[in-house]
């Protein structure tokens, strides 16, 4: 808990001009920024030195070897039903993403930096542009799932990586192709072998068992215990389905309710994927000493309270009511 500055009593005139300072801010924030208006700071990256998978290193092409499988229907549903039997562990969001910075995603091409990193370039990409403070934090715990690798995962396969549909045809879309699968036992299945296997046209991505990973993981958690939005739910649960929202594969499963969610990851993706080139974060400064420095009143704002507020730590609390998670 911070503990309050002690300061020198400040003039009435002081005290007004400080005041008013909050009151712009107020203002500035009937402005946020639109969450579909288009990213600003990747504008001037080299974007096709992104996800460049032909030229990946063996371990990358390794690690979707094993992934494509691996992932069967069978071992999805296992998944699942081992994650609502059991309780992994109990912790605050920001211990969640402490952990996370011991690992190195295997499958990511683009950079070999840990996870908190890569988190808070993320969410600092989303902050710096103005954008929705729940979208902030998205950016800020969309990969927290990848704490499964800890917590009795097979391996990072059945963790990270781009996901897909099981349980269906797979299609040729997904990186790799088709044929990275043919090892996969639901390859040749009668059933899920077809265009749309146990599944019906429109039925809705809800209704889709998507591969099993952080990304599903984290989503179940979210859902139950915070009060993200649901165009937040969805970048969390689909930020890695590329052959969905960027090769357009499963659209024929759709419905209505997710092409406005299609939007909402398209979004964000930019944030995700263009912010690791950035310059690295400081986890501990931005924990305590962030303080809404982006806005001008800040320390008009800090005189007025007395004491400066850790900015992302409140966003933590702002949105997850529980503070302690279970994991």
């Amino acid at each position: 808990m911070a503990t309050a500055v002690q300061s020198a009593p400040i003039s009435l005139e002081t005290m007004s001009d400080n005041i008013d300072a909050v009151n712009i801010h107020k203002t500035d924030l009937q402005r946020e920024k639109n969450l579909y208006e288009t990213s600003e700071f990747d504008k001037t990256k080299d974007k096709a030195g992104f996800r460049q998978f032909d030229d990946a290193c063996d371990q990358v092409k390794n690690f979707y070897a094993q992934q494509h499988t691996r992932q069967t229907v069978a071992y999805n549903l296992k998944a699942r039903n081992d994650f609502k039997n059991k309780t992994r562990a109990h912790m605050t969001v920001w211990e969640a993403m402490e952990k996370l910075n011991t690992f190195i995603d295997e499958c990511d091409p683009d950079t070999s930096e840990s996870q908190m990193t890569h988190l808070l370039q993320s969410a600092e990409a989303i902050r710096k542009e103005g954008k929705p403070r729940w979208m902030q934090l998205v950016g800020l715990i969309h990969d927290l799932g990848k704490l499964l690798f800890f917590f009795g995962a097979k391996g990072q396969w059945d963790v990270v990586g781009d996901t897909f549909a099981v349980g269906c045809a797979f299609d040729d879309r997904i990186i790799f192709g088709n044929k990275s699968f043919k090892n996969n036992e639901d390859y040749n299945s009668e059933i899920y072998s077809t265009k749309f296997g146990i599944y019906s046209p429109g039925c809705g991505l809800e209704n889709v068992m998507l591969c099993w990973g952080h990304d599903e993981y984290l989503y179940h958690i979210v859902k139950d215990q915070s009060t993200i939005p649901e165009e937040g739910l969805a970048m969390i649960r689909y930020h890695s389905f590329y052959p969905w929202h960027r090769e357009g594969a499963y659209h024929e499963l759709m419905n209505e309710h997710d092409h406005k969610m299609l939007e909402a990851v398209r979004a964000f993706n930019p944030y995700d994927l263009y912010s690791k080139s950035d310059e690295l974060p400081d986890p501990e400064k931005l924990k305590v000493n962030l303080a809404l420095r982006h806005l001008d009143y800040t320390a008009a704002y800090a005189n007025l309270c007395g004491t400066e507020q850790p900015y992302y730590m409140e966003l933590i609390d702002e949105y997850f009511p529980t503070k302690v998670i279970r994991w």
